[in-house]
């Protein structure tokens, strides 16, 4: 994880546990668990909104394409 082992992890919790003390450690805990449930949540809009242009883009494509053999069937 990281890099990081079980004596750097001991660590950090200690501090933590210094900084926040026990009685704040859920409410950081928590705070954390929402920041990291809406960057996913972001980064997941970001890409369904890539899918849907890409998609959009094809279907743009396509239509311009059935408007050049319609021309040239004309012609």
């Amino acid at each position: 994880m990281f890099g990081l082992g079980t004596q750097e992890l001991l660590i950090i919790l200690v501090l933590v546990m210094i900084i926040f003390g026990a009685g704040k450690l859920p409410q950081v805990g928590s705070a954390l668990g929402k920041g990291l449930r809406n960057f996913k949540k972001g980064v997941n809009d970001a890409e369904e909104e890539i899918e849907e242009a890409q998609v959009e883009e094809i279907s743009e494509k396509k239509e311009e394409t059935k408007k050049e053999r319609l021309i040239f069937a004309l012609i």
